[in-house]
């Protein structure tokens, strides 16, 4: 397989992406194709002495910044992520990773792609840490807005990924809200809940923070403006308490001598809780498979989104939303 790498997606562009082609080429020994400004490329992945490891360019000489709008984009006609993406639906590769602009992916990849026969919206996707392993959590923010029916296929699909990814049979799936009672909720919590329980998934009902964090769910859904801010208070809510119980471990010889002791447990209390050990957060319901990094992803993040994206391959995610999507199709008629 080869997976397409934009070079020009993160916050610290291109140096992430480069290493992160390296790294990902020499460890899992498959093509990775870097594409931007083969100028500006070329000489920097030449320093990196990549001779022995599959890393290809494919030149796009334009890129889109955070702050862009699909105004600004359409005047773009080569940047990075439609000459990626275009490039994926060719055949040419099997997967698109970017660190780059949520939105403008969103909009990219539906236009090159277009969605999977049957899909009313894609949904960004994150794997959250919880207890005894991680809950799919779905839309992330690709849609603010969202109607009941587009939160029953986001928990059609959030299943497809726990099974396919996760390994989880029969996944366990919830809806996020205030309160765990069914009737609680805002008008969209209330109104998606009945869908839920008659759609044939294993919907275990509403679900708060506490119960997601449990691991009582392995597939929690959502409007994408309330996944967002769960994702990212959950984000500075982490690293919050690995600082502060850092500083508290180096505070006097005793407590360095205890954090000594515990460092092990430590370690993995931090690695759980590190989002570049995930890397990126797959655009689930598009015809191709994209993966989508946070801005300030570096070597390590892209190098884990590689491995993901490697994965979704192996597994076939792809062919199984399809398959999933259209054997349930009468699901959403009339929704």
């Amino acid at each position: 397989m080869a997976i397409i790498l934009d070079a020009m997606g993160s916050d610290k562009r291109p140096n992430p992406e480069l290493q992160a082609a390296v790294d990902a080429a020499r460890l899992y020994g498959e093509e990775i194709i870097l594409v931007g400004n083969e100028a500006v490329l070329k000489p920097q992945l030449d320093a990196l002495n990549t001779e022995k490891f599959p890393v290809s360019i494919v030149h796009a000489p334009e890129s889109i910044d955070m702050t862009d709008h699909i105004e600004d984009v359409r005047k773009k006609k080569q940047n990075t992520m439609r000459v990626g993406l275009e490039l994926l639906q060719s055949g040419r590769a099997s997967a698109f990773v970017t660190a780059g602009n949520t939105g403008m992916t969103m909009y990219h990849a539906k236009k090159i792609l277009d969605d999977i026969p049957g899909v009313i919206r894609p949904a960004l996707t994150a794997l959250f840490p919880v207890k005894n392993g991680h809950c799919v959590v779905l839309d992330i923010g690709a849609n603010a807005e969202c109607r009941p029916e587009f939160l029953l296929q986001f928990a059609l699909m959030g299943s497809i990924y726990a099974e396919k990814m996760l390994g989880k049979k029969n996944p366990r799936v919830g809806l996020l809200s205030n309160g765990e009672e069914a009737g609680k909720g805002n008008e969209l919590v209330k109104a998606t809940y009945p869908l839920l329980s008659n759609s044939g998934l294993n919907f275990i009902g509403n679900v708060e923070g506490k119960e997601l964090f449990g691991g009582e769910a392995d597939v929690v859904v959502t409007d994408g403006f309330t996944g967002n801010v769960l994702l990212k208070t959950s984000e500075a809510v982490s690293r919050l308490l690995i600082d502060t119980i850092k500083e508290g471990l180096m505070s006097s010889l005793t407590t360095k001598l205890g954090a000594a002791l515990a460092k092990p447990a430590f370690t993995r209390v931090k690695k759980m809780m590190d989002p570049s050990e995930v890397g990126a957060a797959p655009l689930l319901g598009v015809n191709g498979l994209v993966f989508v990094g946070h801005g300030r992803s570096d070597a390590k993040a892209l190098t884990s989104a590689i491995r993901v994206a490697r994965q979704a391959v192996e597994a076939d995610l792809l062919t199984a939303l399809h398959k999933t999507i259209q054997d349930r199709i009468s699901m959403f008629e009339g929704k």
